[in-house]
């Protein structure tokens, strides 16, 4: 195919243009991909920001020109190039732009308009289609995590999925965006067999376990819990995996804090950050072991180089770690900088992963 469209593109690059658009969609339908992708498909291919509306399915979404979808429940300017989902139906698909449309965006909002009228047809029950043989399929894990979507849609996701409505489950979200699901399991709150259960997903966050339409609410949570999961590095040291249940009353912190004001003991923290590229690791060991000599082994060095390093670094933080009232301020302080470091996501379904339901996690299952 790329052989295909680099001749075309020297022949006539409308027509490779138009190949691609083709292809690419004809990609999400063929992955059962949800509606956030083909969205962002169309902005990204077109050059405009899209919306699809569609009020039999209470879906409102709009896509950025990166990409990024986010419900949007905007008015509509009439006046903005449209396109039915069906044949003489009124415009569902939509670019934010007045005038005429070329022919590769006729050709977008053509192929879009197939691939979303399947997603719905599968995914939703106002379609009257019996659910189908999917057993892993995005579409349907993004409409169980939608809240916006109504119960008798989600039931519907749920049986082409298979999950029996009874099932209790977690939502998983992970760096990329992308949405899980997968069946709670009573050594999710043990570390080591968590570990396993989730080893090789990268940061990742885990909502809480809950009933099978409660599924929108495990997102939420999932998507706040992976805002204080690191990367693991340096620059950003800490756990790359985070359950919401053991957050707790931390939490709180992650509507709290004002992007634009960081507070002064984050300022305190980039302020020590600067000795060397050792010392935020440095204070997340600290802070996350029992005692100096368990942090120093966990750092691989001796304790008393370990106390020489914190004293340091009390000084360019203006405020004691060692007592308990400033090991309390200094774990908030790295937990305040983690949610800085990790804004929160738009609030759509972005791009719905692989559903955990019956296929075993890197690792086992726990």
């Amino acid at each position: 195919m790329h052989h295909v469209v680099a001749k075309l593109d020297a022949l006539d690059p409308e027509a490779g243009a138009a190949i691609r658009v083709i292809s690419r969609f004809d990609e999400l339908v063929e992955g059962h991909a949800g509606l956030g992708p083909v969205l962002a498909a169309v902005a990204t291919l077109s050059g405009s920001p899209a919306r699809l509306v569609d009020e039999r399915f209470g879906v409102a979404l709009r896509a950025d020109l990166d990409g990024r979808v986010e419900r949007d429940a905007g008015p509509i300017d009439p006046r903005w190039i449209g396109a039915p989902l069906i044949p003489g139906g009124l415009p569902a698909l939509w670019l934010e732009r007045v005038g005429r449309h070329s022919l590769i965006e006729a050709m977008v909002l053509d192929r879009a308009a197939f691939a979303a009228r399947e997603v719905l047809h599968r995914t939703r029950d106002a379609s009257g289609r019996s659910a189908g043989p999917f057993s892993d399929d995005p579409a349907a894990v993004e409409v169980l995590l939608d809240s916006g979507a109504s119960e008798s849609d989600r039931l519907c996701a749920a049986r082409l999925l298979h999950l029996p409505e009874g099932a209790t489950l977690r939502a998983v979200a992970a760096a990329d965006g992308a949405g899980q699901i997968v069946a709670a399991a009573r050594s999710d709150t043990d570390c080591t067999a968590r570990a396993r259960r989730w080893e090789g997903l990268g940061r990742t966050g885990i909502g809480p376990a809950v009933p099978l339409l409660d599924l929108p609410r495990s997102w939420d949570l999932a998507r706040t819990a992976l805002r204080f999961a690191a990367e693991d590095t340096d620059e950003d040291p800490g756990p790359g995996i985070v359950l919401f249940e053991e957050l707790g009353t931390l939490a709180l912190l992650a509507d709290a804090l004002d992007p634009a004001s960081p507070p002064a003991d984050v300022r305190a923290l980039e302020k020590a950050a600067r000795s060397g590229p050792w010392v935020l690791r440095t204070l997340a060991e600290f802070t996350s072991h029992t005692s100096l000599r368990l942090a120093a082994a966990a750092l691989y060095v001796h304790h008393s180089t370990l106390k020489g390093r914190i004293t340091a670094i009390e000084q360019d933080l203006g405020f004691p770690v060692h007592d308990p009232q400033g090991r309390l301020r200094l774990q908030l302080a790295l937990a305040a900088r983690r949610l800085l470091l990790h804004p929160p996501a738009p609030s759509a379904v972005r791009q719905a992963g692989r559903s955990g339901w019956g296929t075993p996690l890197p690792g086992g299952s726990g």
